[in-house]
């Protein structure tokens, strides 16, 4: 059974573990998770969730404010719904927290202050073709702080954590986060390093040979993995870690080492971060592709200009 604070007297999103929930089952597919995980790292869990209050339309196109007394109710009624969650849950140390207003906002505020955000990867109003909702999507994109955005349920067995890395301070980010999750939970580190041959124009020149030789650039891949991987096995002797040096797409790679995975970790961008200025490419495309929970970790310090 848990135990609620009143909202009045906790700071909500601080040094906690927020769950955003809208009452669709990934949402509380993503409660389960959170608390799972705020259980194990000691931390408080949040269930939250926004209003947003309809706006009717007039005879002249004007939109008509909802009535106070139709909020409140809104209000009670999510409440109730937040409440009945947290008893369902295995997990004592619960608030939950009603605010009007959008679920993005709301979550990207929380950011601020919280330790981790967890989110379903598809709410009520998400369309069935879709993996990943827009509220995801955007809070992955602009958060603080990690998120983690959960599909399907965890598979049994599942002890391996995938984390893309390409020497790049997002990814080391991704590498801190990844091993101080793998440590705690006692998993294992799967380190894929997927690089493309670089390009070079083969019709105006096709006699020609490649400006850069393969082999020279497989070997600079191979000496940066190593480079990035040193330090981590030093600190983290008790987590077993696994190479996968792979020339292929980057995303592609990352999903086919992950059939086993628990977890798979990025950071908000790579080397190539001037290609997307808000979520990079590689991230973007495994999140909106995969099947196990992903974690999406920003620089500390991090702003949503950068």
């Amino acid at each position: 059974m848990s135990t609620q604070t009143p909202v009045e007297e906790i700071k909500p999103f601080d040094h906690r573990i927020v769950v955003g929930v809208d009452g669709s089952d990934s949402a509380k597919s993503a409660a389960r998770w959170g608390a799972r995980e705020a259980g194990l790292r000691g931390l408080r869990l949040t269930l939250a969730h926004a209003v947003v209050p309809v706006v009717t339309g007039g005879a002249f196109g004007l939109g008509m404010p909802p009535r106070l007394d139709f909020i409140d109710e809104l209000v009670d009624a999510a409440e109730s719904e937040l409440a009945q969650l947290a008893e369902d849950l295995d997990f004592e140390h619960i608030d939950i927290h009603v605010e009007v207003g959008t679920p993005s906002e709301m979550l990207l505020t929380a950011s601020e202050s919280a330790t981790m955000i967890v989110v379903g990867s598809r709410g009520q109003g998400g369309f069935r073709g879709l993996l990943l909702g827009s509220i995801g999507s955007q809070v992955a994109s602009h958060a603080h702080c990690p998120v983690i955005v959960i599909r399907d349920v965890q598979r049994p067995g599942a002890t391996e954590v995938v984390v893309g890395i390409d020497g790049s301070p997002h990814s080391v980010a991704a590498l801190n986060f990844a091993f101080d999750e793998a440590s705690r939970h006692g998993w294992s580190i799967v380190a894929v390093h997927a690089w493309e041959v670089p390009s070079y124009d083969l019709i105006i020149a096709s006699d020609s040979p490649p400006p850069i030789p393969f082999e020279n650039t497989a070997d600079g891949e191979v000496r940066l993995a190593a480079e990035v991987l040193s330090g981590y096995r030093e600190t983290y002797p008790d987590v077993e870690v696994f190479e996968r040096l792979v020339r292929a797409y980057p995303p592609l790679a990352i999903l086919d080492n992950a059939t086993d995975a628990a977890l798979i970790v990025l950071g908000t961008r790579g080397r190539n971060a001037a290609l997307s200025a808000i979520l990079g490419s590689v991230s973007y495309s495994v999140l909106h592709r995969a099947k196990v929970p992903v974690a999406i970790v920003p620089l500390l310090g991090e702003t949503l200009e950068s």
